[in-house]
């Protein structure tokens, strides 16, 4: 990674890996050094929209290598979701191709948001993927990827010839929609703002807001962003979305997170979790939505594998309320 941290650094400026100390903590915002890209409101007709309501995202609820049901939940989201943002998980690093998902999501009618991460593929292989995503007309999120220590394929050589900001960048020079994350509440707090002004700076349009824990982090952050010259990037927070108990532990062991207060007592001592879910979600929508600057969410759902199905629907119920 060339413009670090990433998002996940521990609260004590460890290393997601948990051997080493971070080694971007220390040293101070790394700016972009490339051509700053041109500014402007994102050149998709899914942004004209934000004065009249919030956009939505959903996390794709899929199993892995399985196309029905990539299919299924497209399918079950499509007029309740703006989009689906799919990407690949701790416990499913083997997905199919990005470009491939986003024709499964596209052909059920609803708008493909790829993710694309730097771990797995060099920079032919990533000018390939989004090449092909900007033939089908996908949002490209843009991550460098956690190590392939971490997660279910430690046997995997990591390649990490790009990080996010530099594909940022390439993606943007490539003519599509670009997104990234940003993470307020992981070390450097204080660099954060100033780090996502740079990756607009780069050509990221979009910025993905962490899971913070209150509407008020959410608040700081966008201000701050907006000061540090990043004023057209345009902000979706994330939401955290579960259908059940089994996500909520799941959701739990993620690093670099805050819930909201409340979140996990609420859900863990519900007598119906699928509701309780669902509303939690709403309500923390809700309040993220007031902040100015912040024109929709996504619904970050956190579903182990076999509960693909319930989490959409209960994706599909928040959305439905949020779109009205």
């Amino acid at each position: 990674m060339t413009y670090g941290p990433c998002g996940g650094v521990d609260p004590d400026g460890t290393c997601e890996l948990g051997d080493r100390r971070c080694t971007f903590v220390d040293g101070g915002l790394v700016t972009w050094t490339g051509p700053p890209a041109p500014r402007a409101r994102p050149p998709d007709p899914l942004f004209d929209r934000t004065d009249a309501r919030p956009i939505v995202v959903a996390d794709l609820p899929e199993r892995s290598l399985d196309s029905d049901s990539v299919r299924r939940a497209a399918s079950a989201l499509a007029g309740h979701a703006d989009a689906v943002l799919f990407g690949d998980a701790g416990w499913a690093r083997v997905q199919l191709p990005p470009s491939y998902r986003a024709t499964l999501v596209a052909r059920e009618g609803i708008r493909a948001w790829a993710g694309l991460n730097c771990r797995d593929r060099n920079r032919v292989a990533l000018e390939g993927e989004l090449a092909a995503l900007a033939e089908l007309g996908a949002l490209v999120h843009c991550v460098t990827g956690d190590h392939t220590q971490l997660g279910n394929r430690p046997d995997a050589q990591p390649v990490f010839d790009f990080d996010a900001v530099q594909l940022a960048a390439l993606a943007n020079a490539m003519g599509l929609v670009v997104s990234v994350g940003e993470n307020p509440v992981a070390p450097p707090y204080e660099l954060r703002p100033a780090r996502a002004a740079e990756k607009a700076r780069a050509g990221a349009h979009v910025c993905f807001v962490n899971h913070a824990g209150s509407a008020d982090r959410v608040r700081a952050f966008v201000e701050a962003t907006r000061a540090a010259g990043a004023g057209d990037l345009v902000f979706l927070a994330c939401v955290p979305l579960v259908a059940g108990r089994a996500g909520l532990d799941l959701i739990k062991t993620f690093t670099g997170l805050v819930l909201p207060e409340g979140f996990v007592e609420a859900i863990d001592g519900a007598a119906d979790p699928f509701a309780e879910g669902v509303a939690q979600a709403i309500a923390f929508a809700r309040a993220v939505l007031e902040v100015p600057g912040v024109a929709g969410v996504d619904l970050s759902a956190a579903f182990p594998p076999g509960t693909e199905d319930v989490a959409t629907r209960a994706a599909v119920a928040v959305a439905r309320e949020l779109r009205g």
